[in-house]
């Protein structure tokens, strides 16, 4: 089997699926043009922005796709090539899209606001609470580990660095730009055209002015940057920069494509399926761990309800921009598989353990995109750099999403820490960029992201929950979302009572309690959101 015919089935599989199962779960959500979406209800400038629908989609995947759709699948193909491309189509279409979608589509129907907050309007206030710290703590974890792992980047590869400088600088202007022409939909052709040119000629420009910096001062700058991106307008400098960066990942995707059909290679790696494999455990739950972005991820649910639904025009727009983006991630998932099972498994695991995945996948489809007639260390370099921008772009989506969380866990708090915290985004901000500042100087950060696997999906499994719930108190068939909510509790659950008890084994009991505190909130947030609809079924009855 070649790897061009599987990239050719699995995107037919998906474009399918986006017109039929999207088609139905976006009617199932009772979606309408006839509502004002939030960005226009509530529009402040800052936050509540109505956008166009590529801009939306743009800022969306570059979120939500980061180094986690590449990750994770090449790390999963430990245990065969196979299990992980019907995970990531399976879990794409009717687990992952259907969660960002109804993320985002609640989201909607409750004034922009996060799940948090939609947990507290249908499940209740200690929900609420309950949700929001873990959430808050989850997103303080991923911006120390993004701050840090970018930062080495940046001390290792000096030109990585001027060309994410670079594309900030573009970002703002593009902004402004953007600002100026209003709605004029050919001035904005244009405008993209340049700055997409641009763009591509600054990843060349940066890689000929290299710019060096110790890690430590690379750390502080990244926070400023984050902080900065957090408190201005989305359409300043936050939305420009993931529109712009997200053709950087689509010209990725597109060249990879076209690359593997000049080359055309052949799959190497053998059709075995391994149940347990070396340092990971079994294939069940691990895999389905592993493989988070690319098939479901509960981080998309906080950008769904955080930033991306403040920034919709219409309720319609999230179809392409919820579903349709999940899809698309699902694809470079699948494409990340293809990187490396053109290996043979011998090889691919003795060059991961001493590589480490994205190093492989940059080699791996920089050798593809070579075909095209660049030459293979600026394919490599490209590949690179791609994966590096989209983790930048993980750190200040994360630090304006921590500081929604934030200011939402205190709406209700009827003092004067408690209105500021609220309503003033530049200390609620300060909070969030000290206590990431904290975990780095701590070192903390290195201890606790064995456990974000979990984590992660358990915050799916809450999102679905959630959503569930919404529909069920408007009396809708929510089956096909109880579903996959149901499998990623049972994934979740498995996975946090193994990790619990083998950490206690080798006796490092700080995420042995951690992972037993998390099972603990999961059912928690199971018994209020039964006792919830019990009581909603109960007044019903007495009416």
């Amino acid at each position: 089997m070649t790897l061009a015919l599987l990239l050719v089935s699995s995107g037919i599989i998906l474009l399918i699926a986006y017109f039929t199962y999207g088609k139905y779960v976006y009617q199932k959500f009772g979606l309408s043009d006839k509502r004002r979406a939030p960005s226009h209800e509530y529009k402040d400038g800052v936050d509540y922005i109505p956008s166009k629908p590529i801009v939306v989609l743009g800022h969306h995947f570059a979120s939500i796709a980061g180094a986690g759709p590449i990750v994770g699948p090449i790390i999963a193909v430990t245990f065969g090539w196979i299990p992980a491309v019907i995970w990531i189509l399976v879990g794409g279409i009717f687990f992952g899209a259907v969660h960002d979608l109804g993320s985002m589509a609640a989201s909607l129907r409750n004034k922009g606001k996060s799940i948090g907050v939609i947990i507290q309007n249908n499940i209740g206030q200690k929900g609420k609470q309950l949700f929001i710290i873990f959430s808050f703590s989850t997103l303080i974890l991923i911006i120390g580990v993004f701050a840090d792992i970018i930062a080495k980047t940046f001390v290792s590869n000096a030109g990585v660095a001027s060309a994410s400088i670079l594309f900030i600088l573009l970002a703002i202007a593009f902004g402004l730009v953007n600002r100026f022409i209003g709605s004029s939909k050919t001035a904005f052709v244009i405008i993209s055209i340049i700055g997409i040119g641009l763009m591509y000629y600054f990843v060349y420009l940066g890689m000929q002015m290299p710019f060096d910096l110790d890690y430590q001062s690379w750390v502080y700058i990244l926070l400023a940057y984050a902080f900065i991106a957090s408190v201005t307008p989305i359409s300043m400098l936050l939305q420009p920069r993931d529109y712009l960066n997200s053709f950087l990942l689509y010209g990725l995707i597109i060249s990879a494509v076209i690359g593997v059909f000049v080359a055309n290679p052949e799959i190497k790696m053998e059709n075995e399926i391994h149940i347990s494999a070396d340092n990971l455990g079994y294939l069940f739950p691990v895999l389905f761990v592993t493989i988070a972005c690319g098939a479901i991820s509960g981080f998309h649910s906080l950008v769904a309800s955080g930033t991306t639904s403040k920034q919709l025009d219409k309720e319609s727009d999230a179809k392409i921009v919820g579903f349709g983006g999940m899809l698309i991630e699902s694809f470079l998932a699948i494409i990340s598989v293809g990187a490396v099972i053109v290996l043979s498994r011998t090889e691919y695991l003795e060059r991961l353990g001493g590589e480490g995945p994205v190093p492989l996948f940059a080699s791996g489809l920089g050798g593809m995109i070579s075909s095209l007639g660049v030459s293979e260390n600026f394919a490599v370099g490209f590949v690179a750099l791609t994966v590096s921008a989209f983790a930048l772009t993980t750190l200040d989506t994360c630090t304006r999403l921590a500081r929604f969380t934030l200011q939402e866990y205190f709406e209700d708090v009827k003092n004067p820490v408690g209105t500021t915290l609220s309503k003033n985004r530049y200390i609620s901000t300060t909070v969030v960029v000290v206590l990431s500042v904290l975990l780095l100087a701590s070192g903390g950060f290195s201890t606790l992201w064995p456990i974000f696997g979990s984590a992660n999906q358990l915050l799916a499994a809450l999102a679905l929950l959630t959503v569930a719930v919404w529909l069920i108190r408007k009396n809708v068939n929510a089956t096909f979302i109880t579903i996959p909510m149901f499998f990623m509790f049972t994934v979740t659950l498995t996975s946090l009572g193994l990790f619990a008890w083998n950490n206690y084994k080798s006796e490092t009991y700080i995420l042995s309690v951690i992972a037993a505190l998390l099972f603990i909130l999961s059912i928690a947030l199971i018994i209020l959101a039964s006792k919830s609809l019990k009581k909603e079924v109960n007044d019903s009855i007495k009416v």
